[in-house]
């Protein structure tokens, strides 16, 4: 009896110790919201956003000549682009990526630059509360063009973090798909353990003021006095020359 008991025991103790366990996050900073409040967008007429002839026909150039430069461009070997591409690599094989909420609060980690956008999306779940764990976000680049970086979308997914120009830094926007998530006086929805390492925002500090390099002030030269009698000074080879043709 005591050795099926024992097995028994052995036995309902297995699916315990096989869930798998969750790993919290590290090796990543986390950045309170800035003390400063946005600032709100101007109000401008709707005669600033019209083109005027001049910014039509300068968007025209620039359109013509993007236009002409991949029309005539020379069609690249598959060994030049895997050299640039590694190339790319080898100059940063590490990205910083910062991830903003919408409240302004920003999570900040160091991926390898050969990781895909994958990586980016379990290491934000994994610092995510609970509740919010299942909830689908969306990640997008902040500087134009602004582009969805979507794991269902093959030309995203089979990419790594430098060939989708996120390399050496960049600054993603979290999006969830749950709207109530999305206002800004809505704390960003992170795990309590994330949000005890948040620390201050750093300042930036606005370079000293550096003042011009004093140039050495010219020696100043008093003009020579003319003499007094205003006779106009002959040089001497001159005199001798006119002695010479008047005595002819």
């Amino acid at each position: 009896m005591s050795n099926s008991s024992s097995v028994s025991q052995s036995s309902s103790s297995t699916p315990s110790n096989s869930q798998p366990i969750q790993q919290e996050p590290t090796d990543f900073k986390l950045y309170k919201p800035p003390k400063t409040a946005p600032t709100s967008p101007v109000n401008l007429p709707d005669e600033y956003f019209t083109p005027s002839a001049a910014d039509l026909k300068a968007a025209q150039a620039t359109l013509s000549a993007r236009t002409h430069a991949l029309v005539n461009a020379p069609l690249q070997l598959r060994a030049v682009r895997e050299a640039e591409v590694k190339a790319k690599r080898d100059r940063w094989p590490e990205t910083h990526i910062r991830i903003k909420f919408t409240d302004r609060t920003q999570l900040e980690k160091v991926f390898p630059s050969t990781n895909k956008i994958r990586s980016v999306y379990a290491f934000i779940r994994s610092c995510l509360r609970e509740d919010v764990k299942p909830i689908k976000f969306i990640l997008c680049k902040s500087h134009p063009p602004r582009r969805d970086l979507k794991v269902s979308d093959p030309k995203v997914r089979d990419l790594n973090l430098a060939e989708l120009q996120l390399a050496p830094s960049s600054v993603l926007l979290l999006r969830f798909e749950d709207e109530a998530l999305n206002h800004m006086d809505v704390p960003a929805p992170l795990a309590s353990s994330v949000l005890s390492q948040a620390m201050d925002f750093p300042i930036p500090v606005s370079p000293p003021d550096v003042e011009p390099p004093s140039h050495p002030s010219k020696p100043h030269h008093p003009p020579k006095a003319s003499s007094s009698s205003g006779e106009v000074k002959i040089p001497k080879w001159l005199k001798m020359g006119q002695s010479k043709s008047l005595a002819q």
